[in-house]
């Protein structure tokens, strides 16, 4: 007996050390996704479809990785400790974390560069640590045959989380990324020696575990299909809701960190045994998709933050609740790898759907409630909820989708108010009924989703013509005002990127930050006299083409435009005619504009606008010092660079006004025109704007000022012990309003 209490303690006490290294692991994981996007920010540009399609490169290691010790749990422990710490030792050589030498030509398509960058870079790393979680835990079972393993899971997720809010709140902001890099690389070697700890733990003998592995039958089919689904959903919900909320919502920097954030806790709180908060959760989450879901689901945007909050209680409820059923439907310990192989597997599919097959596929955002629904048919049943009888199951579903009709407007026309909602009431109070029953709550949601808005996407789409998706961004062209003010605008989300008036007499006006009196407009006025008759002017980011209405004749004009499709949209005079109208032959050369820019010719231009700020998400390798040399080298030495720095949530002054300090020796000056238009403006649509101008020429900045001596230019407003964002080191975080 005392023998036996003496083996319990001794292996009890091997319990912290387990936890510890799936921790360190999942931590130095989670650490690496954001520190190497911002390493590769340089070279791919800034979109937050990089992250996307990031994400899902990541999602596929993992799935090589679990791959790895599904097929490693085949062989002896001492054998499985053996291979682990060999490709421990082997990945090493790919230490310390960083980006191969490759560079992408400036016209890579980011959906290919980002695969061969990420995998070349840090393939071995992601894929032998990725492999921690499932070894950890089964080898905790082979050390603890009558422990439950998947109460490590927990903790890998709560690694997870910490790794993923570490970087940007803690890292990024204070340390350069070579330092990044070595702390990450120290944590692989802490990560390695704990490893060689619990390989020390192994039993050296064979184990019971292959032997109830080689007796239980495997999984069916169905099984492992039930397991891919639950896992496919939410980590497709993540990518979803992160585009809907970028894009449609908050364009606010650093914003991604919230889904994925709360996706990875969902795990912590679903993979445990007490299962309380799991438990309410999955209770209330029926309720959560009828009142938040079909909001969200419907692209509808009303109040901005109750609408990113739906979206995030939607991640974390899907999330918790799916998770909390695979747990539920989780094997015997022995097909551990097994279950986690097909977890990872449903992760790679849901990520691709997203980043991959739906903006291909699709021209808005259907992929979110498709996924929403996806949750209602898996979610489980309610067995506290009566069922329904056969002829309501008969009638509730084509009744709900008339309803729905209704609500949208396509059966009434142009419905009061009462009538588009009392419909949507009884949609909701019938779903509430119908708990019981997967299909016919799913129908009501969808029902729901679509008389909320989904309709009204549907027509667009099937107009063709109004809306456009590429890799990045959703765009669409739509009219509105009244009066002088009526206008046919380009939309990305809630980023308003061109605006032409339909009166004909005002058809080449510059409107939105391209206003006459804006800092902009005043530059382009005052090129001729400036920089002569044969001013040579670029300009990064095309928008809907508004300035090209500002060329004069004679002048050399070339635009720089990430996005393919906003060049397509610019073009066509069904959309737009101020290309067609003032630079019909203009040129535009797709790709990043860093990456261009720097194959161009040295001083091969007068003028040189930097215009890929209008919307809130920031393209920080725009505003590095590396950047701005590249600028430098590019525009004449008395030419002008022109920053356009509009943003409701970032203050991007003190960023380059460091910069311009940094480069005094280089005779770099700075100036600011903040423009706010009086009432007759803003009836012809111009908008607020800030326009940084920096020159080498101080004389260049005074002919600036005084071109217009009604519009005041003032210094820039630095920031005391701001340092200038470089390759190595940027942080968005003291910048944002408010902080």
């Amino acid at each position: 007996m005392a023998t036996a209490a003496l083996e319990l303690e001794r292996r009890g006490s091997t319990r912290p050390l387990f936890v510890a290294t799936v921790f360190t692991g999942s931590f130095l994981l989670f650490l690496m996704q954001p520190m190497v996007a911002r390493m590769a920010l340089p070279r791919l540009g800034g979109a937050p479809a990089v992250w996307n399609s990031a994400m899902l490169v990541y999602q596929a290691l993992l799935l090589g990785g679990y791959a790895y010790a599904h097929a490693a749990g085949r062989l002896r422990p001492v054998w499985q400790g053996a291979l682990h710490l060999t490709l421990l030792a082997l990945a090493a050589i790919w230490l310390p974390l960083g980006l191969g030498v490759a560079q992408p030509p400036a016209d890579a398509s980011p959906i290919l560069w980002v695969p061969w960058l990420l995998v070349g870079s840090i393939g071995p790393l992601f894929f032998v640590v990725s492999a921690q979680a499932p070894l950890m835990q089964r080898w905790f079972a082979l050390r603890e045959p009558g422990a439950n393993p998947y109460a490590l899971y927990a903790a890998s997720n709560l690694g997870s989380f910490g790794g993923l809010l570490a970087y940007p709140l803690l890292l990024e902001p204070i340390l350069p990324l070579g330092t990044q890099s070595i702390a990450w690389s120290t944590g692989y070697v802490l990560l390695s020696l704990c490893v060689l700890g619990c390989v020390f733990l192994l039993p050296r003998a064979g184990t019971a575990l292959v032997v109830i592995a080689d007796a239980e039958p495997a999984p069916t089919l169905a099984m492992r299909a039930r397991w891919i689904l639950l896992a496919a959903v939410p980590s497709g919900l993540i990518l979803a809701a992160t585009t809907h909320i970028t894009t449609d919502i908050l364009a606010m920097p650093l914003i991604w960190v919230a889904p994925l954030g709360l996706y990875l806790l969902s795990f912590t709180f679903a993979f445990t045994d007490h299962g309380r908060v799991a438990g309410f959760v999955t209770r209330a989450f029926p309720i959560v998709l009828i009142v938040a879901g079909a909001a969200a689901g419907s692209g509808v945007v009303g109040n901005l933050w109750l609408m990113m909050a739906a979206d995030l209680v939607i991640v974390f409820a899907a999330s918790v609740t799916l998770h909390h059923r695979l747990y539920s439907l989780r094997p015997n310990p022995a097909r551990l790898t097994d279950f986690y192989l097909c977890m990872s597997l449903g992760g790679v599919l849901g990520g691709a759907f997203c980043a991959l097959a739906a903006p291909a596929i699709f021209d808005w955002l259907y992929e979110y409630p498709m996924l929403l629904i996806g949750a209602a048919l898996l979610m489980p049943l309610r067995a506290d909820v009566a069922t329904l009888s056969p002829m309501l199951r008969r009638w509730i579903p084509p009744v709900a989708v008339i309803l729905s009709l209704f609500a949208g407007g396509l059966l009434a026309g142009a419905p009061s108010m009462p009538l588009m909602i009392a419909p949507l009431i009884a949609i909701a109070f019938v779903a509430r009924m119908a708990l019981a029953h997967r299909i016919i709550f799913a129908t009501c949601l969808a029902a729901l989703t679509l008389g909320l808005g989904c309709w009204a996407n549907i027509v667009r789409t099937i107009e063709h013509h109004t809306r456009t998706r590429s890799y990045f961004g959703i765009y669409t062209v739509g009219q509105n005002g009244d009066g002088i003010g009526r206008a046919r605008i380009l939309v990305h989300g809630t980023t308003t990127h061109g605006i032409q008036l339909l009166d004909p007499r005002l058809a080449t006006w510059p409107t939105s930050y391209y206003a006459q009196a804006s800092g902009i407009g005043i530059v382009m006025r005052a090129a001729p006299a400036m920089f002569g008759p044969a001013a040579r002017i670029g300009v990064v980011g095309l928008g809907a083409g508004t300035l090209a209405c500002y060329a004069q004749a004679g002048q050399d004009w070339r635009f720089y435009e990430i996005d393919p499709a906003i060049a397509r949209i610019a073009r066509d005079p069904r959309d737009f005619t101020f290309l067609s109208r003032c630079l019909p032959n203009v040129p535009v050369e797709i790709g990043d504009a860093r990456l261009t820019l720097a194959a161009a010719p040295a001083q091969s231009r007068d003028l040189l606008a930097i215009d890929a700020f209008s919307s809130d998400a920031i393209p920080m390798h725009l505003l590095t010092r590396e950047a701005i040399a590249t600028y430098s080298r590019v525009i004449a030495p008395r030419g002008l660079l022109m920053f356009h720095i509009s943003n409701k949530y970032v203050n991007l002054e003190p960023v380059l006004a460091a910069a311009a300090a940094a480069a005094a020796s280089d005779g770099w000056r700075i100036a600011v025109r903040e423009y706010h238009p009086d009432a007759a403006a803003a009836a012809r649509r111009a908008a607020p704007s800030i326009w940084v101008a920096m020159s080498r020429s101080p004389a260049t900045l005074d002919r600036l000022r005084a071109s217009d001596p009604n519009a005041p230019w003032r210094p820039i407003a630095g920031r005391a012990g701001m340092t200038p964002w470089t390759d190595d080191y940027g942080s968005i975080l003291p910048l944002l309003k408010g902080f």
